[in-house]
């Protein structure tokens, strides 16, 4: 039971990140996703035929620092015996990354090619998310940065109850961890919107401090 509840939480905790993330990236930084990468397409198309050139190319950046994330969480998982330790180079990446934000710009010497590094750094950290999602895919309910799959497992689980008068008890508790799932990520981009309209990408840093208190809450588990 301590594990299903576990699950939940770390679920939970990964979509709102992500969703914040994704969000608070968007809002501060040039339209930049940095949980949903594949979504800097449409945006480097848009920028690219508007004739924001250099603006555009800057997404493309976006998938070398991914994939090197990906590949470097990869890393990780042979190396530490926890493999929650993603967790905590993610939090401590987005948490320097927030403190980084704060300082430079309270200096008054926050600069854009500043805003697009704290960026990638939100990329790379989010890319550590997805190679956790992958390589421990027991450990949460399904895709914690993405929310495609998981809007189709929920409507065909939908479907089935639909078709059997809401009695299938497998259908009702995949479709209650989809919802966990797909309100967690859409929570987090409500707060990251908001955070990042009203502060900006300084508040990358509660994410991170999220990420933390997860590693530590399970270091030990």
């Amino acid at each position: 039971m301590e594990t299903k509840s576990n699950i939940g939480f770390v679920t939970l905790l990964l979509t709102m990140i992500a969703g914040y993330c994704d969000t608070v990236t968007f809002v501060s930084a040039d339209a930049v996703f940095s949980a949903h990468v594949t979504g800097n397409f449409i945006v480097f198309a848009y920028q690219f035929v508007k004739g924001s050139e250099l603006n555009a190319w800057v997404k493309l950046l976006t998938f070398p620092v991914f994939i090197i994330a990906v590949i470097t969480g990869g890393r990780m998982a042979y190396r530490f015996t926890n493999h929650y330790s993603i967790m905590f180079w993610e939090g401590f990446l987005l948490l320097l990354s927030g403190i980084f934000v704060a300082v430079f710009s309270y200096l008054g010497i926050f600069e854009k090619w500043m805003m697009y590094a704290v960026a990638m750094t939100a990329v790379f950290a989010m890319g550590l998310q997805n190679a956790f999602g992958k390589l421990y895919a027991k450990e949460t309910y399904g895709p914690t940065t993405m929310m495609t799959g998981n809007v189709t497992q929920a409507s065909l689980d939908f479907g089935n109850l639909l078709r059997k008068g809401f009695k299938d008890p497998d259908a009702i508790a995949s479709l209650k961890k989809q919802m966990i799932t797909i309100f967690g990520f859409l929570g987090g981009c409500f707060l990251g919107a908001f955070a990042g309209k009203q502060i900006g990408l300084a508040t990358l840093m509660l994410p991170g401090i999220g990420m933390l208190i997860c590693y530590f809450y399970h270091r030990k588990i």
